[in-house]
């Protein structure tokens, strides 16, 4: 069984989050959503929030016969992550060249902790190349309207949360 691991803060999940599940879930039979903690970051929603948002969008993309996603909170290193969980493959969005810098950094010391773990880049859909979740919680925030830019769920869970 091939199993993939897309990990992210999710904070909220996104459209372009879920361009890269769709399509990583065409490479496996089983693509685990690792939902990092992240307590630096300071999310806006907490852990049990961006699971639930990440397994109700999860569940509409669900097929028969098709892959199966899982949804892991974790807080560990990323590659002990995807030990615990079987990967034998991290997805990793790019939308930018500043991404890759970042990206090309974690690939090479993941590769030094444990070589047989690959690292798979998909390049953002360009129709959601600017989207970040940082971004849509600013726009958000200062009263504008991110529905192009997140699911409809999650969309009302930040007009509630940033203005209810």
């Amino acid at each position: 069984m091939r199993i993939g691991l897309y990990p992210g803060t999710f904070d909220p999940v996104t459209l372009g989050h879920i361009d890269i599940i769709k399509r990583a879930s065409t490479l496996v039979d089983r693509l685990v959503i690792g939902v990092a903690i992240n307590r630096d970051k300071g999310p806006l929603f907490s852990l049990e929030e961006r699971v639930a948002m990440v397994e109700s969008e999860c569940a509409k993309l669900k097929v028969p016969g098709g892959p199966e996603f899982v949804v892991h909170p974790f807080e560990n290193l990323l590659i002990d992550c995807a030990r615990d969980v079987g990967a034998s493959m991290i997805v990793r969005g790019l939308r930018a060249v500043a991404d890759f810098e970042y990206e090309f950094q974690m690939v090479g010391m993941n590769r030094v902790l444990d070589a047989s773990v690959e690292t798979v880049f998909l390049m953002a859909d360009a129709r959601r190349q600017a989207i970040a979740s940082k971004l849509v919680k600013e726009i958000c925030r200062l009263g504008g309207d991110v529905s192009k830019f997140v699911p409809a769920e999650v969309n009302t869970a930040l007009i509630e949360r940033l203005h209810g």
